[in-house]
């Protein structure tokens, strides 16, 4: 017979079970079920009847003797709060490090007898100091758990994230907790003790509220709930869930940056803000030895900075020695060139080449543990910078002050130009230097670093009720309030009509208005028109029997006459002085406009602490420019051109840096590439001193001993 005493809980690991009157045992600790063992209430006789007379089997369930039933295999969570033991037993403190033994609310209604009076029902079983420290941090590492399985899910299935991040975030995360020494036998009692030591005083004699009377309380009167729950956020902060979520996607190769892991977060799309509602109905209510809410557990309160997301990634890799890819340089930089709507096949292959030249260490994630370094997605967005000043010669020439003295005739002629020479063959269009640098000036403007929730009210109410209010509820039973709502919300829909209705009223009066003035304009032209014809008319008519013959074109005359006609002489003198007059100003209307446009760059420039610097005139050389920081009155000030300034803010855009970093980040790999063409510049001019090689001496020439060994004895 099977001695259930000495069988281990599968749930709390506690050794001993006790009958529960109904063919199964319960662990006399958390009362959970015990599956491999059934009592069936037969003779011990029958325990080795494998066959007997009937042919039945043996009597008594044994995990040996198990029924084999046909069972769908069913895909689980990394994370269930009843799998209890298996993340245990993944931290390795069931056997070898056993938990300490300690007295739970089960117990006693397991070990008595079934109560006979009503009264034995009103029993309450107070827990112990073990029972509250175990059950917090349980509850807190599990409820962590949940929320980083909600945060692969989410990123698999929204934002379509390769599913190996799944079980590589597993023992990440596991060895992370492990580390972090939570689990140890002694955690509870040396953190009661470090917040014991903190405070220099004396204990003197406290008053317990009587709320939390039952409660552990260190010897200044504090709970020691709260110390354990700090404890726990200190060494595993909530922000651990975000973290290692994005080291799995960096270790599975993911062009998944830290800046796009705050924006899901603080937009509600990666369970992070909202989790503990969750968390919450997977794991229950918290018990009266956990009293802490799942909000005040669960719920951060505020977004992690981005620099500080990646440092923090970082170091749980250097925590728990986890040796770290650099970042998919590719999958990233065709991202950038995407958003930049740049040709990729003309930049991308370029700036491959310059990665796998250079390889410069800002591309490993694990030197990132400072917080203070810059991010890995500068340095890839720098890489890309440096290609295409290459590829379009954006060297301080001046093109975008050239653009800007361009007229709109010449622009039509060019288009014109261009039309044309698409009917002579397929012709693909590129962008030359001026073109490049209208379309980022252009794309600059249209790029805006905006969240989903703010484009309209319903989305942005939607978002409140989801991620800002999550978890409220209106009042239990007052109508009041939630008509009070249906209200507010239908009187909001109204004005929203109302406002569109006068929108569309005003946009089709001006459409009428304008079709008005188009035909009053138009019927003033053809009488216009007319009235000129026939002007022109009765002059030919009297010229012809006057006798009097048109000068030809070839006669001296200007081209304006034949194309004034009857026009007298001072009239047309006129008009042609009216359009030099015309000409001059929008001459003087486009200088004023360069000026106005190079103000604007100068003022734009001077905010981020740029200094304008005109274009080139004289150019000694025609390589590549490296622009340097100078001190100004204890400041750095930075120096460029229109054109590279072009350039590096709408990149510093895409890349959600600051503009200055991404310039630091530009100049540190320049400085790293300079660097390494002069030191094989050096390494190709430099001549070995001494030769050991017998073979390449001078010696060895001298004397004539240019045969190898071994090739006197070929027949050729």
């Amino acid at each position: 017979m099977v001695d259930v005493h000495n069988l281990t809980c599968q749930t709390c690991n506690n050794v001993g079970l006790g009958d529960g009157s109904d063919g199964f045992f319960y662990c006399l600790r958390c009362g959970s079920q015990y599956e491999d063992v059934i009592d069936t209430a037969v003779d011990e006789d029958d325990l080795f009847n494998k066959g007997g007379d009937t042919g039945g089997g043996a009597a008594v369930y044994l995990r040996s003797q198990k029924r084999r039933r046909p069972v769908a295999i069913k895909a689980e969570p990394i994370s269930q709060y009843d799998s209890q033991p298996n993340f245990i037993r993944n931290l390795g403190v069931d056997d070898e490090t056993p938990l300490r033994e300690r007295e739970d609310f089960y117990t006693a209604q397991l070990d008595e007898p079934s109560p006979s009076v009503p009264a034995d029902f009103g029993s309450v079983k107070v827990a112990s100091f073990e029972d509250y420290h175990n059950e917090i941090r349980m509850r807190y590492v599990m409820g962590l758990q949940i929320m980083i399985e909600l945060q692969c899910e989410a990123l698999v299935k929204e934002f379509k994230v390769t599913p190996l991040i799944c079980g590589l975030v597993g023992p990440i995360w596991l060895r992370f907790v492990s580390g972090t020494g939570v689990f140890d036998g002694d955690w509870a009692d040396k953190v009661i003790h470090e917040s014991e030591m903190q405070n220099q005083d004396e204990p003197e004699d406290y008053k317990l509220c009587p709320k939390y009377k039952t409660e552990p309380h260190n010897i200044f009167g504090q709970r020691a709930v709260m110390i354990w729950f700090r404890s726990l956020k200190k060494r595993i902060p909530l922000a651990c869930t975000v973290a290692v979520s994005f080291l799995a996607c960096h270790v599975a190769r993911e062009a998944v940056l830290p800046s796009d892991m705050m924006k899901w977060t603080c937009e509600g799309k990666l369970p992070y803000f909202s989790a503990f509602v969750e968390i919450e109905k997977r794991m229950g209510q918290p018990s009266s030895a956990c009293p802490i809410s799942s909000s005040v557990m669960f719920r951060p309160q505020r977004a992690i900075p981005v620099p500080k997301l990646e440092s923090f990634a970082a170091s749980i890799a250097q925590f728990i020695g986890l040796e770290l890819p650099p970042v998919n340089f590719y999958a990233i930089a065709y991202r950038y060139l995407k958003k930049l709507s740049l040709p990729v096949e003309k930049i991308l292959p370029y700036a491959c080449r310059i990665y796998e030249w250079s390889m410069p260490p800002d591309l490993w994630l694990s030197l990132s543990t400072n917080y203070f370094r810059l991010p890995t997605h500068v340095c890839v967005m720098s890489i890309l910078i440096v290609a295409i000043r290459i590829l379009y010669n954006i060297n301080g020439f001046g093109e975008w002050e050239k653009s800007l003295s361009h007229n709109d005739g010449v622009k039509d002629s060019n288009e014109m130009g261009t039309n044309f020479a698409s009917h002579d063959g397929p012709q693909k269009h590129e962008l030359d230097s001026a073109g490049l640098l209208q379309h980022l000036q252009a794309k600059y403007n249209e790029i805006a670093d905006t969240h989903e929730y703010s484009k309209d009210l319903p989305t942005y109410l939607k978002y409140c009720r989801d991620v800002v209010f999550a978890g409220s509820e209106p009042s239990y039973g007052n109508h009041e309030e939630e008509s009070m709502i249906e209200y507010l919300w239908n009187f909001y829909q109204n004005e929203e009509r109302r406002i569109l209705g006068n929108k569309l009223v005003k946009q089709d009066v001006k459409r009428s208005e304008l079709g008005e003035k188009s035909d009053v304009s138009f019927i003033e032209k053809r009488s216009r028109d007319k009235g000129c014809i026939s002007r022109s008319r009765t002059s030919k008519e009297e010229n012809m029997r006057t006798g009097f013959n048109e000068p030809s074109p070839n006669d001296g005359n200007s081209l304006e006459d034949d194309f004034l006609g009857s026009v007298s002489d001072d009239d047309s003198s006129k008009s042609v002085s009216e359009r030099e007059d015309s000409y001059s100003d929008e001459q003087s209307s486009g200088k004023s406009h360069v000026k106005e446009a190079i103000r604007q760059m100068k003022l734009n420039m001077e905010e981020n602490r740029f200094y304008y610097i005109p274009p080139s005139i004289e150019l000694k050389t025609l390589d590549y420019i490296h622009y340097v920081r100078k001190k100004d009155e204890g400041a750095l000030t930075y120096v460029a051109h229109a054109d590279y300034y072009i350039l590096l803010q709408a990149c510093a855009r895409i890349a959600q840096v600051d503009i200055r970093i991404l310039h630091i980040g530009l100049l540190s790999l320049e400085r790293r590439l300079e660097w390494l063409e002069n030191r094989i510049d050096r390494s190709l001019h430099s001549k070995p001193s001494n030769i050991s090689c017998q073979f390449c001496t001078v010696k060895a020439t001298e004397n004539g001993s240019d045969d190898i060994p071994g090739l006197s004895n070929l027949n050729i």
